[in-house]
């Protein structure tokens, strides 16, 4: 959403730099930024604080301050009563994560705009999320509430200091493994069985409202499939990923998910779209399409990296931007995505509204309660019902609706737009990167491979520096002479080493490697545990980091919208492990995963890429290694690429880089090992050579459990290396 109309008031977040923060420069509240001085004021003051913690994107963020924050008496009431710091959660994850936990603690669930009441030395004492500026939605009055946290804090210091300290118990608890913990398989599968027996078997996902796509869930579960051969799990994420795409939750003109439906049908979302969320359902989506062939599939993944190309790529510099938001105006509510029927019929023929109002459903009466005659597109009649219905050949029915999009889509970019947020993170770029390059390989997308690569390219040179690592941001959405530097956090260095990786395994360019290796040796050195293992969200020392409950350090596991940074960061360790032999990242990553592997149960869904981290550890790598440049090597690399399957490398080398110099040392290792049994020779082989289906060399790394094999794969083989 655009920043309020500017007023002559300023307050203290004018001098910032986040998009979210900037939004509230004009708010009548005296803010403050999270930072000494606030704390310090609060203390001076003997007042409680008041934490509010929200995004740019965020729907019930802009509700609550166009209420409250906007509102003269409430800013007043505020302002008397507390020292009132406003946290932009993208900018500082961080901040948002404690607290969100304490409030998690508090049996609360957990969502945004986040409102935690605090002591003057910043300890959380209660909290919420959304309050109405009057009663309603069964919560108070948010005046009355202040008002009564404040009559608390004075009048009943026990009850106020009873729950801190409770709180801060729990913030402190440290979860150690009782002796050795073995992660087996078995674990992986109860987990599995569990959650696949949550699926929604009508449409998809987790059962009940509201409704998230949970795509780390969905790649849990494909591996599921994958490793014990049971159609049960790849049907529950077929199902999943054909239902979203049928609802309003994915945008069928312009591409891409909104974050979640409120209903558990994924037809009413709320339109607000992440980087994050598009690019790893972006990965569920391709994968989908190497498990079953479908074409569908592959459709909808070209039409997020559409989406994603269009509206949050930096197309001059390189980088991937933060989200799209909902709305324009806070009269509006996703009025920028919905129809009513005369607005359709307005910008298309008589034919085309037909055939667009069945499959689309649009009526004289929609689905958005401000605005009953507003529609959200969602797949109601597929084609072969419309052409019975119509009395058309399904091939005229698709020209129709091919047309109707398109001009509906332009029709559509001339509304007023709702706000980018062209903030560039680190982290979430590094996912962005990952997931482009995956579609690359898989659907032979070289525009997408070079976007990525450009973005990550940026990310190395303008965040990282090898005596300080990594910075948080790259770029905020508004130019400032006074950037704020953030130090990069373990998501961070996880999610970009993993791109690092997989930049290298695209390209054979060993300067990704190599920064894979020093980022993810300055993740060791800065956020891993040696005497307990796994890895803290943030890096030790820092005065600013002590302040509040900052100085509490946690080990996140559980994944909130975007990936678990302690699962990610053991999977780029055993990723590097695999090409490298070093036996110290196999034992971080083995301690990483030993940590919480008696609770991971209790996470359920949100334990999805510890499971995936867990299959890492546990199933061999297997690196498909093809050496030259000529057509037949080309159809080698599309058909290992083409298939999906765990813990898979495929690296095509020119016969330069195919030398010891240029390679990580146990792929060196390997391709001399190859080159001495013949193996490697057969790969550069004519397709009508390859005859055996499976050849094992006689090599001394099968002592180490280790061997170098010819597989094939249809028609054609592959030389592969497995460990």
């Amino acid at each position: 959403m655009s920043s309020p109309a500017a007023t002559s008031h300023e307050n203290r977040l004018a001098r910032e730099t986040s998009p979210y923060l900037l939004q509230h420069k004009h708010n009548p509240v005296d803010w403050w930024p999270w930072g000494t001085a606030a704390l310090a004021q609060a203390k001076n003051n003997n007042k409680p604080i008041l934490l509010s913690v929200g995004y740019a994107a965020c729907h019930w963020c802009h509700v609550m301050a166009h209420e409250s924050f906007e509102d003269d008496a409430t800013a007043q009431v505020m302002n008397d009563l507390f020292v009132n710091i406003k946290v932009d959660r993208e900018e500082r994850p961080d901040i948002d994560q404690i607290y969100m936990s304490a409030l998690h603690h508090l049996g609360e669930h957990g969502g945004w705009p986040l409102t935690m009441f605090l002591t003057p030395d910043g300890e959380p004492f209660w909290g919420g999320t959304y309050f109405p500026k009057t009663s309603r939605y069964g919560k108070p009055a948010f005046v009355d509430l202040l008002r009564e946290v404040e009559r608390v804090f004075r009048q009943e210091p026990q009850s106020v200091e009873q729950n801190r300290s409770a709180l801060m118990a729990r913030l402190s608890e440290k979860t150690r493994p009782k002796g050795k913990v073995v992660i087996g398989a078995a674990e992986l599968d109860r987990a599995a069985n569990q959650i696949a027996g949550m699926i929604d078997p009508v449409h998809g996902g987790m059962r009940g409202a509201p409704k998230f796509p949970q795509p780390m869930m969905l790649e849990f579960l494909w591996r599921a499939g994958q490793r014990l051969k049971d159609r049960r799990y790849f049907g529950a994420v077929e199902l999943s990923l054909a239902r979203m795409c049928e609802g309003g939750i994915y945008d069928h003109l312009g591409g891409g998910f909104s974050r979640y439906s409120v209903d558990e049908r994924w037809l009413v979302p709320h339109f607000e779209k992440m980087c994050y969320d598009n690019s790893e359902l972006l990965k569920s989506y391709v994968h989908a399409y190497q498990a079953t062939g479908s074409e569908f599939f592959a459709m909808i993944a070209r039409d997020i990296i559409r989406w994603m190309d269009e509206w949050l790529s930096d197309c001059e510099r390189g980088g991937f931007y933060a989200s799209q938001d909902a709305d324009y105006s806070m009269d509006d509510d996703g009025d920028y995505f919905t129809w009513t029927r005369a607005e359709m019929q307005a910008v298309l023929t008589e034919e085309e509204s037909a055939v667009a109002s069945l499959h689309y459903d649009v009526n004289k009466v929609g689905e958005m309660h401000h605005n009953p005659e507003k529609n959200v597109l969602y797949v109601r009649a597929p084609l072969e019902e419309i052409s019975k219905r119509l009395k058309l050949n399904v091939e005229a029915v698709h020209a129709l609706l091919e047309s109707a999009r398109q001009k509906m889509y332009a029709a559509r970019l001339k509304r007023p737009t709702p706000y980018v947020d062209k903030t560039v993170y680190v982290g979430w770029n590094s996912l962005c990167a990952s997931a482009y390059l995956e579609a690359a390989k898989v659907l032979d997308l070289t525009g997408a491979k070079r976007f990525a690569l450009r973005s990550l390219d940026r990310v190395l040179a303008e965040a990282w520096q090898p005596d300080q690592g990594l910075q948080h941001v790259v770029a905020y959405s508004e130019p400032a002479a006074d950037r704020r530097l953030v130090p990069g956090l373990l998501d961070d260095y996880a999610f970009t080493a993993v791109a690092c990786l997989d930049a290298y395994e695209a390209t054979a360019d060993f300067s990704y490697f190599s920064f894979a290796q020093r980022i993810v040796d300055k993740m060791v050195e800065r956020f891993f545990d040696p005497v307990a293992g796994g890895f803290f969200d943030t890096a030790a020392g820092g005065t600013e980091k002590a302040l509040g409950v900052l100085g509490t350090r946690r080990k996140p596991f559980q994944d909130s919208p975007t990936p678990a940074g302690n699962s990610v960061a053991a999977i780029a360790l055993l990723r590097l492990y695999a090409f490298t032999n070093l036996q110290s990242y196999r034992e971080q990553a083995e301690q990483t995963l030993e940590l919480p592997a008696a609770l991971a149960g209790k996470f359920g869904i949100f334990a999805a890429t510890y499971g995936i981290a867990a299959v890492h550890l546990l199933h061999p790598h297997t690196q498909v290694i093809i050496v030259g440049e000529d057509d037949l090597v080309e159809q080698f690399r599309a058909i290992a690429s083409g298939f999906f399957a765990l813990n898979k490398t495929v690296l095509n080398l020119a016969a330069n880089k195919a030398v010891p110099q240029n390679l990580p040392p146990a792929l060196a290792e390997t391709l001399a090992r190859a080159r001495q049994s013949g193996t490697l020779s057969l790969a550069l082989r004519s397709i009508a050579d390859l005859n055996a289906t499976e050849t094992m060399s006689d090599d001394p790394a099968a002592k180490r459990g280790e061997t170098v094999k010819v597989i094939r794969y249809g028609v054609s083989s592959l030389t592969t290396v497995q460990k």
